[in-house]
C-alpha cells in the first residue's frame, strides 16, 4: 500500500513539474527549440515539448528500473521471508515442545520438536529437548539418536551435550555409562561445577568412596558444594572406605587406610569407633588396645567403652586394672559395670564378675549382662539362680522388641 502512494506522489510531482516548465517556457517570445541528429536522421521540436519529454522519461525510466531491480531481488525476498516463516514455526514448536514434556505428553512434544528442529535459530534445545522426552516414554534408541544429532549440529556445545546425556544415563540407571560420559568431560573441563556435582553424585551412587575422596579438593576449591556439605561427605567417604577395608579382614589395608584418615576426621565420633571394631574383628585387638584405651581416656564414649571389653588382650589383668581406674569417674555406668564383669570371668575372678554384674543389672538391667551373669552362675553349677538370669534375659528382650515396634507403629500414624 506504501509502494503506491509513494508511486502516485511520484507521478503527481512529475506531472506538475512538467506542468510548470511548459508554463515558464509558453512565456517567453521565442519559446525556442531543440535539434538533434545521428546519421541522416534528425529529430527538432520546441523545447517545451523537449523538457516536458525529458521530465517524464525520467518518471518513467526510474520506475522501470526500480520494478526490475524488485524483480531481480525478489526470488531472495521471498526465500528469505519463508525462512523467516519456518524459523518463527520453528519458534512456536520449541516453545510447544517444552510445554508438552512439561506435561508428560511425551510423544507429542519429541515429534514436534524434531519436525521443526532444522529451521530452528537453537536446534540444539530442540534435539536436547526430545532426548529427555524419548527416554520418558522408554524410547531409548531415540533418545541416543537425537543425542547424536544435537552433537552434529553443535560441535561446540559438547559439555552441554554430554551433562545432558549424563543426567539421562543416570536417571535410567545407567551408571557405568554416565560415569564414562561425566569422565571425557572431566578431562575437557576439569573445573565445570556442573560435571563435579554430577561426577560425585554417580561416584556416591555406585559406591566409588576412593573416587569420592580424590574429587574432594576439587569440589572444594570450585565452590560446588558449601564447606558444612564438603565436611559431611568427607567424613561420609572416609566412614564407608574403612568399612570397605574392615571387610576384607586385612588389617594391613585396616591400617594403611586409617593412616589416610585426618586427625580431625578421626575426631569425629563414630570415625575411630570403625577402625577399633574392623581390628578387633580382624585379630588385632592387641594391637590398638592402647589406643583404644586413650581415647577412653580422652573422651568417654560408650561404643568405645564396649570394643574395649572386646579386645582379646595379650594381658588380661593390665585391661582389667584400667577399666577399674574408670571406675572413680564413672561410677555408676551400667556399661563399664558389664565391661568389668566380663573382663573378671576373663581373669578368673568370679566374685569380682559377679559383683560388677550384678550393680550393672541393679543400675540398668540389660539382656548382655544377664547372659553373663546366666553363664557365670551356670557355670558354677548354681543352675537355678542361672536359669533365673535367662529367664529375666529373654523377658527384657521381649519388652525392648515390642517397645521398639510400638515406637515404629506410633511413627508410622503420626506420618500418616
Amino acid at each position: 500500500m506504501k509502494k503506491i502512494l509513494y508511486f502516485l506522489i511520484a507521478l503527481i510531482a512529475a506531472i506538475v513539474a512538467a506542468f510548470v516548465t511548459n508554463n515558464w517556457l509558453q512565456g517567453f517570445d521565442t519559446p525556442g527549440y531543440v535539434l538533434m541528429g545521428i546519421g541522416h536522421w534528425s529529430l527538432e521540436t520546441t523545447l517545451s515539448v523537449f523538457a516536458v519529454t525529458q521530465i517524464m522519461g525520467f518518471f518513467i525510466l526510474y520506475f522501470v528500473f526500480r520494478g526490475l531491480g524488485c524483480l531481480i531481488r525478489l526470488p531472495g525476498q521471498l526465500k528469505q521471508r519463508s525462512r523467516s516463516v519456518k524459523f518463527n514455526r520453528s519458534q512456536e514448536a520449541l516453545i510447544a515442545g517444552l510445554v508438552d514434556s512439561a506435561e508428560g505428553n511425551w510423544e507429542k512434544a519429541e515429534n514436534v520438536l524434531i519436525k521443526h528442529a532444522s529451521h530452528s535459530g537453537a536446534p540444539l534445545l530442540h534435539y536436547l529437548t526430545a532426548a529427555k522426552a524419548a527416554q520418558s516414554r522408554g524410547a531409548i534408541d531415540k533418545r541416543d539418536e537425537y543425542l547424536k544429532k544435537a552433537s552434529a549440529q553443535s560441535p561446540n556445545s559438547t559439555i552441554a551435550i554430554g551433562l545432558t546425556q549424563a543426567e539421562l544415563h543416570l536417571s535410567g540407571n545407567e551408571f557405568d555409562q554416565a560415569l564414562q560420559t561425566l569422565t571425557q568431560l572431566h578431562s575437557i573441563e576439569p573445573s565445570h561445577a556442573s560435571v563435579l556435582k554430577l561426577l560425585h553424585q554417580t561416584y556416591q551412587t555406585i559406591g566409588d568412596w576412593d573416587s569420592v575422596r580424590k574429587l574432594l579438593p576439587s569440589l572444594h576449591s570450585n565452590k560446588v558444594l558449601m564447606e558444612a556439605e564438603i565436611k559431611l561427605l568427607e567424613t561420609e567417604a572416609f566412614s564407608k572406605l574403612l568399612r570397605q577395608s574392615a571387610e576384607t579382614g586385612d588389617v594391613e589395608k585396616i591400617q594403611q587406610r586409617w593412616a589416610e584418615v585426618p586427625n580431625y576426621i578421626r575426631k569425629i565420633s563414630g570415625i575411630s569407633a570403625i577402625y577399633f571394631a574392623a581390628m578387633i574383628n580382624a585379630g588385632a585387638g592387641a594391637d590398638i588396645e592402647d589406643e583404644l584405651a586413650l581415647a577412653l581416656s580422652i573422651d568417654w564414649d560408650t561404643t568405645l567403652l564396649v570394643l574395649f571389653g572386646s579386645v582379646q588382650s595379650n594381658d588380661v589383668l593390665k585391661q582389667l586394672a584400667m577399666a577399674e581406674r574408670w571406675l572413680s569417674l564413672h561410677e555408676n555406668d551400667p556399661v563399664l559395670l558389664t565391661v568389668l564383669g566380663k573382663l573378671s570371668i576373663k581373669c578368673a575372678d568370679i566374685e569380682k564378675a559377679r559383683h560388677y554384674l550384678s550393680q550393672s543389672i541393679a543400675v540398668e538391667p540389660t539382656v548382655l549382662a544377664y547372659q553373663l551373669l546366666g553363664d557365670l552362675l551356670s557355670a558354677e553349677g548354681e543352675q537355678i539362680e542361672a536359669s533365673q538370669c535367662y529367664k529375666q534375659g529373654l523377658e527384657l528382650a521381649s519388652s525392648e522388641i515390642v517397645s521398639h515396634q510400638y515406637r515404629v507403629i506410633n511413627t508410622l500414624a503420626i506420618g500418616n
